[in-house]
C-alpha cells in the first residue's frame, strides 16, 4: 500500500527537488488548510510557463496530514472536469535537518490564485460584482454536481478557500484531501464515511456532520454534505466576509433575492430536503446569467428606421462571453451583427473580464475561422488596451496567421487596420511570414485588394530586407505603374517617393528617375503627373546635377504647359527648385569645389512634407470607400527630402472617376478648379497633351567623349546612333508585365514602331503622324518607266475576217 502511494505521489523519500523540475516562487496570502500555494514557473523546454506549486510538510511520515495530503493528490490525479484544478505533477521530498527529518508534499497545478485575492484585484461593484459571482458559482455548482451525481462522490469543504481562479478568471474546484466516495448502499454501517472529516471547519460542517450522525448521512442523497458547503460558498461571496460560525448563515442580507430561496433550500436543516447542485444550475444561477433576454437585448439595440440606438449599460458582460461560446450554431446574419456591436459593448464592460475572458475567445474565433472579418476590428480595440509586451504575446501570433487566410474580406480588414497592428510587427515577421501572403494582393483581381496592398507598403516596406525589395516589392511597383485604375497609379508613384530613403543606392539609380519621369509624367491621368512631379521634388537629393540637367528638367519643363492648372503648378515648383540645385552646383564649381558634380546637393527648400495618398478611387458595394489615409498614421516616416506643402485631395463619386478635385496649397484661393479627364477617356489625350509627351519622349543628347584612333581604325562606323540609357535597362529588367484589362489601353505603339531606346514607349503617347496613300499604278510624279529591251510577247487575238 505504501509503496502504491509513493508511485501516485510521483516520487519516493530523500530524491529532492531534482524530481521537481520547476521553480518554486512566492507564496500567496492564504490556501486551503495547512496548504501553501506558491507562484512558479516551469523549468521543462526553458519555456519558464507559469504554474501554481502547492506544498505541505510535515515533520513525521505517517502524519496525518500526509496521509490526507497523499489522498488529496491521488483524487486531483484522477478526477478531471473543466471546472476542477487541472493536475500536471507530484512529489514527496524528505529533508534532513540535523537530527530531524522532515516530510514535504508538492503539487504542481495550471496557474490559478486563490479566490479571495481575485475579487481583491478584479475590484468589481454593484451588478458588475453579482454577475461574476453568479457566473463563478455557476462553474462550482458543475463541478460539485459531477461530483455528486456523476461520480457518488462527497467533496466535503466546499468553501471560499477552496476554490481557486486561473488567468482567465475561470474558477475551479480544488482541496481534495476530504474527498471520499458516497457509501449510501451500507446504510447501517456506524463507521465514518469521511476518513478526513476533521481537516473541515466546525463552521462549515452542517448539523448531521457535527454529531457524526454517519447513519443519517449514509441515509441522506449524495449532494447534502457539498449543497451546504455550496450555501456556505454563496454567503462568503456575497457577504464579504469569511464564516466564522455556522449561526452566521441566517444573516440574508446582502444574498441577492433572486438567488435566496435557493440559498436557504441549500441549508436546509433536514439533509433530505436541501437542493441538489444539478437543479440549482437550473433554477437562480442560471437565470441571473439568462442568455436569452441578453442577446435579445442586444440585438434590440440595433438601430433601424425610427428608432434609435439603445443604451448597451445594461447588457451583461455573460451576453457576448456566452455568445463566442456557442458561436458556430450562429448563422451569419447573426454573427455579423453581433461583432459589429461588439467594440460599443466591450467598452461598457469590466476592463479585466474583457482582456481575460472575451480577447482569447475572439482571438481563437478568428484563427480558426469561425468569427466573421468585422471581428478584427474588435479585436484590436480589446488588444489596444493591452500594454506593448502583453500586445505582442496575445494578439500579433493571430494576427499574423489571419494574413494566410483566403477570406477575402479579412485580408481586406487586415490591410485596412494595418496601421493599428503594423509597427508592433518585427522587421524578421514581416519579410519572413507576412509580406508573402499580403503580395498576392498586387495581382489580385480586385482593384480595391490591390489598392490596400499597395497602400501596407508604406508600413511593411522598412521591415523589409534589400533582397525582397528589389527582388519582388518593386516588380509588383513597376506593374501597378501601368495598372487600369488611374488611383492605383497615381498612389504608386507616391509610395515609390516615401520609401525611397529605404533602397540602396544603386536601386535609386536605376529605378527613381525612371519611374518619375518615363511613366509617371507621361500619364494620361493628371494626378498621376502631379505625384511624379512631387515624387522628383520629394526625392531631390537622390539625383547627381548631370541627371538633373540631362533627364529631370527637360522632362518637367515641357509640363509647364500641362492642361491641367494643378500640373502646371508643381511644374513651375519643380523647375524652380531643380535649377536651384543647379546653381548651387555652378556656384560651387566657380569655388572650385570639384565634389559637387557627383554627389546630390541635399540643401533643399525648407517647405517639405510627408507625401500623401493622392486619391481613394475604389468604392465597396458602390458607395465611397471610407477610410483614413495611411499617411496620417505614418507622419512620422522620414524622408531625407521632401515635397513642398502639395497635398491632394481628390473626391470621387464612383469607380470610374467621374469628378476629380485637386486641391493644392499653391494655387491661389480664387483660382477656378480645373476638371481632369475621367478614366474612360484617359485613352484619348488632348492635342496639347499629346504634344507634350512627343517632347518628352525626344531624348536630351549627352556629350560623347572621342573613342581613340586605334579603335576607329579596327572597327567600322555605325550609322545608328545609340541613345539607350543604362539606368532604363536596369529598371526595365525588373518590370513586371502590364496587366491584361478590359478597358481601353493607354497609349501604346504597335510592335512594328516601338521605339528600343526608350523602354516606357508603350505607355506613352505617340507623336501626330500621318501615312500617304499609295500611288496608282502608272501615275503621280517622276520619270516614265524605261522601255523594256529584247524580245517581247504580243498577245495576238484572231479574227474571224481574216
Amino acid at each position: 500500500m505504501l509503496r502504491f502511494l509513493k508511485g501516485v505521489v510521483g516520487g519516493v523519500s530523500g530524491t529532492g527537488l531534482k524530481d521537481l523540475p520547476y521553480n518554486i516562487g512566492d507564496p500567496y496570502p492564504s490556501a486551503w488548510g495547512s496548504w501553501t500555494h506558491h507562484r512558479g514557473t516551469s523549468c521543462k523546454d526553458g519555456d519558464g510557463s507559469p504554474v501554481s506549486i502547492f506544498s505541505l510538510s510535515a515533520s513525521n511520515a505517517q502524519d496525518s496530514l500526509l496521509a490526507a495530503a497523499r489522498n488529496g493528490v491521488k483524487r486531483l490525479r484522477t478526477v478531471r472536469h473543466p471546472n476542477i484544478l487541472s493536475f500536471l505533477h507530484s512529489t514527496e521530498v524528505e529533508t534532513v535537518e540535523g537530527s530531524s527529518s522532515r516530510v514535504t508534499i508538492y503539487i504542481v497545478t495550471e496557474p490559478v490564485m486563490p479566490l479571495s485575492e481575485k475579487i481583491k484585484e478584479l475590484g468589481l461593484e454593484g451588478t458588475q460584482r453579482d454577475e461574476y459571482y453568479a457566473w463563478g458559482l455557476n462553474q462550482i455548482a458543475k463541478a460539485v454536481s459531477f461530483l455528486n451525481n456523476d461520480c457518488k462522490l462527497v467533496h466535503g469543504n466546499v468553501c471560499l478557500a477552496s476554490v481557486v481562479v486561473t488567468p482567465t478568471l475561470d474558477w475551479k474546484l480544488h482541496a481534495f484531501d476530504v474527498l471520499s466516495e458516497f457509501d449510501g448502499n451500507n446504510g447501517n454501517a456506524t463507521g465514518p464515511m469521511l476518513q478526513y472529516e476533521w481537516l473541515i471547519g466546525s463552521q462549515y460542517k452542517p448539523m448531521e456532520l457535527a454529531k457524526s450522525d454517519w447513519v443519517a448521512i449514509r441515509k441522506s442523497p449524495p449532494w447534502a454534505i457539498d449543497s451546504w458547503g455550496l450555501g456556505c460558498l454563496i454567503y462568503e461571496l456575497f457577504s464579504g466576509m469569511k464564516l466564522g460560525k455556522t449561526e452566521e448563515l441566517r444573516d440574508t442580507a446582502s444574498i441577492p433575492k433572486s438567488l435566496l430561496q435557493d440559498y436557504q433550500r441549500l441549508l436546509s436543516s433536514m439533509p433530505s430536503r436541501r437542493m441538489n447542485t444539478a437543479k440549482l444550475l437550473e433554477n437562480s444561477v442560471s437565470g441571473l446569467l439568462s442568455f436569452g433576454e441578453s442577446w435579445g437585448a442586444l440585438i434590440d439595440m440595433a438601430p433601424s428606421a425610427g428608432r434609435e440606438e439603445k443604451n448597451i449599460s445594461r447588457i451583461s458582460w455573460w451576453t457576448p462571453y456566452t455568445f463566442m461560446e456557442i458561436l458556430t450554431l450562429k448563422d451569419s446574419v447573426e454573427k455579423d451583427t453581433f461583432f459589429r456591436k461588439l467594440p460599443n459593448l466591450a467598452e461598457q464592460l469590466p476592463r479585466q473580464i474583457v482582456l481575460k475572458k472575451l480577447l482569447p475567445l475572439l482571438a481563437s474565433a478568428l484563427e480558426f475561422g469561425s468569427a466573421a472579418s468585422p471581428a478584427l476590428t474588435a479585436l484590436l480595440k480589446m488588444g489596444s488596451w493591452l500594454s506593448a509586451e502583453e500586445f505582442s504575446v496575445k494578439v500579433l501570433p493571430t494576427i499574423v496567421k489571419l494574413f494566410s487566410s483566403n477570406d477575402r474580406a479579412i485580408r481586406v480588414s487586415l490591410l485596412q487596420h494595418i496601421d493599428q497592428y503594423g509597427e508592433s510587427l518585427s522587421a524578421h515577421v514581416v519579410d519572413e511570414q507576412v509580406y508573402s501572403h499580403v503580395a498576392t494582393g498586387f495581382s489580385d483581381t480586385s482593384a480595391l485588394l490591390r489598392e490596400l496592398t499597395l497602400k501596407s507598403m508604406l508600413i511593411l516596406a522598412p521591415k523589409l530586407s534589400q533582397r525582397t525589395i528589389s527582388g519582388s516589392l518593386l516588380k509588383y511597383l513597376s506593374k501597378l505603374q501601368v495598372d487600369e485604375e488611374p488611383a492605383i497609379r497615381t498612389n504608386t508613384t507616391i509610395l515609390l517617393g516615401n520609401i525611397a530613403i529605404y533602397l540602396n543606392e544603386g536601386t535609386r539609380k536605376r529605378v527613381l528617375i525612371n519611374a518619375f519621369t518615363v511613366r509617371a509624367l507621361r500619364d494620361t491621368f493628371s494626378p498621376a503627373r502631379g505625384a511624379g512631379l512631387m515624387a522628383l521634388c520629394a526625392t531631390s537629393s537622390y539625383y547627381d546635377v548631370t541627371e538633373i540637367a540631362t533627364r529631370i528638367l527637360p522632362n518637367v519643363v515641357v509640363l509647364t504647359i500641362d492642361p491641367d492648372s494643378d500640373v502646371r503648378s508643381k511644374s513651375f515648383q519643380a523647375v524652380e527648385q531643380f535649377l536651384q540645385i543647379v546653381k548651387q552646383y555652378h556656384e560651387k564649381t566657380n569655388a572650385g569645389d570639384t565634389t559637387a558634380a557627383s554627389t546630390g546637393i541635399s540643401s533643399i527648400p525648407a517647405n517639405a512634407s510627408l507625401l500623401g495618398w493622392a486619391m481613394s478611387s475604389l468604392t465597396i458595394k458602390g458607395k465611397p470607400l471610407e477610410q483614413a489615409p495611411l499617411a496620417s498614421a505614418n507622419s512620422g516616416l522620414p524622408l531625407s527630402s521632401r515635397t513642398s506643402n502639395a497635398s491632394s485631395e481628390i473626391v470621387v463619386d464612383s469607380p470610374s472617376i467621374a469628378a476629380v478635385q485637386i486641391n493644392s496649397s499653391t494655387d491661389l484661393a480664387d483660382q477656378p478648379v480645373s476638371e481632369s479627364p475621367t478614366s474612360t477617356d484617359e485613352s484619348k489625350p488632348s492635342p496639347a497633351l499629346v504634344n507634350i509627351q512627343a517632347a518628352q519622349k525626344r531624348p536630351v543628347s549627352q556629350p560623347v567623349p572621342q573613342p581613340k584612333a586605334q579603335a576607329t581604325s579596327l572597327r567600322p562606323k555605325s550609322t545608328v546612333k545609340v541613345t539607350k540609357d543604362e539606368d532604363d535597362d536596369l529598371w526595365g529588367s525588373i518590370a513586371a508585365p502590364a496587366p491584361k484589362t478590359s478597358t481601353r489601353p493607354l497609349n501604346v505603339k504597335s510592335a512594328t514602331t516601338l521605339d528600343d531606346d526608350d523602354p516606357w514607349a508603350s505607355i506613352a503617347a505617340p507623336p501626330p503622324t500621318t501615312r500617304a496613300r499609295p500611288l496608282a499604278a502608272g501615275r503621280g510624279r517622276g520619270k516614265p518607266a524605261a522601255p523594256k529591251l529584247g524580245a517581247q510577247r504580243i498577245n495576238r487575238t484572231s479574227s474571224s475576217g481574216m
